[in-house]
């Protein structure tokens, strides 16, 4: 059966040309890159090469890219390390639909000690700056904020809310770990202090991540022992899988303009087909605000793990929100925030493309999915009982 994969905001398949760039280093360039002999020291020369890489898609010095094993590892290091550097600072902004590696952290701050404030969305999970500007004050420590959701692919202001950090003196961290790869940023000319990167979601292996910190940019290291990484991560560097992500920046960033038309374009196709075709369905999210990849719909009155399942016998490998949280068979948190009603908080599908999907691929998902919905519904009391009454 061929598989169409449509759940790339989890994880993504590893480009052959990453593969190809990786191998020798699990073979005949297995040295340490911290030794002081050549054999080892020449490894050097490939991580300096792939600091370069990464700079080059988010505009960023090499001095700037701190290797990590992941984007938690990096989220959980831009956190810590601010309120290392600002034990007076006892309170932290966040918002209610971060990814678990935020939002989990900071509720066990909040458990120990820490005032966190979790800003709120609206219906289209769009966040309110008045209300984000309200929130920072003189003993924030550090602002955290995604670039955009990986539920619904929704952008955030980031620049705007940086700036109200800035002008509070509070750090600002920017998970990113969605958004990099797919949407131009330059960090250059960003109001953001740190900000996390993770290699499976731009088609690097797992295991392997990224935390930009900005020069000057007062920092405490997350773990710590050897020198490596000029130390700021202690740990021997996993040099094929450094080598790996600074090939899949380099490929990002060659095929940015085509994640920004043809795979948006198919996003669209599939979005508007059904929205056209499948009655009782809602759009999660602000249609202009996200990101070209990604549609989040919830389909009223049926279980979105039904239609997974369903989607799964054909072929079809979606999600009903974050990897981390697909295990709970309770609402996404980001929807709850949204206020999705519970009708269809229920049946929320995301669909997230990449560039190696086809339009032939979105036609026959559209082709078999208001079958599949229609089914479930045929044999559900409940689509039965409470569509009869909201119609």
């Amino acid at each position: 059966m061929k598989v169409i994969y449509v759940d790339n905001n989890a994880t993504t398949k590893v480009a052959p040309e990453v593969v190809e760039e990786m191998l020798p280093y699990f073979t005949e360039l297995y040295g340490n890159a911290s030794s002081m002999h050549y054999f080892g020291g020449q490894l050097g020369k490939k991580i300096i090469e792939a600091r370069e890489r990464v700079g080059a898609l988010i505009g960023a010095d090499t001095s700037e890219i701190i290797f990590t094993s992941c984007g938690t590892e990096s989220d959980s290091t831009a956190i810590f390390s601010a309120i290392r550097a600002f034990p007076e600072k006892k309170h932290i902004v966040t918002t209610r639909v971060e990814h678990p590696a935020v939002l989990n952290l900071c509720k066990y701050l909040a458990s120990n000690g820490y005032d966190v404030t979790f800003i709120g969305v609206n219906r289209e999970g769009m966040l309110d700056i008045e209300e984000v500007k309200n929130a920072i004050t003189d003993n924030t420590a550090i602002v955290s904020v995604m670039y955009a959701n990986n539920e619904t692919g929704v952008i955030f202001p980031v620049e705007e809310i940086g700036q109200i950090a800035k002008a509070k003196g509070a750090l600002f961290h920017c998970d990113a770990v969605q958004a990099v790869g797919k949407i131009p940023i330059n960090l250059k000319k960003s109001t953001i202090d740190m900000l996390s990167i993770s290699g499976h979601k731009l088609h690097a292996p797992k295991g392997i991540g990224v935390l930009y910190v900005r020069k000057g940019t007062k920092f405490r290291p997350f773990l710590m022992g050897g020198h490596q990484e000029h130390g700021r991560r202690a740990g021997t560097e996993n040099v094929p899988y450094i080598v790996g992500l600074g090939k899949a920046c380099e490929l990002a960033l060659q095929y940015m303009d085509d994640e920004n038309t043809r795979v948006k374009y198919l996003r669209d196709k599939l979005e508007e087909g059904i929205l056209k075709n499948i009655p009782r369905t809602l759009l999660n999210g602000n249609k202009e605000h996200r990101l070209p990849n990604t549609l989040s719909v919830s389909f009223e009155f049926i279980e979105g793990e039904a239609i997974l399942l369903k989607l799964s016998d054909l072929g079809i490998c979606a999600s009903s929100g974050s990897a981390c949280t697909s295990g709970s068979l309770e609402p996404s948190h980001v929807l709850r925030a949204m206020g999705v009603p519970f009708t269809a908080a229920h049946g929320s599908i995301r669909f997230s493309l990449s560039r190696y999907n086809t339009e032939e691929e979105i036609d026959y998902i559209l082709e078999h999915l208001p079958g599949v919905i229609e089914g479930i519904r045929d044999i559900s009391p409940f689509w039965k009982k409470e569509y009869k009454k909201a119609v």
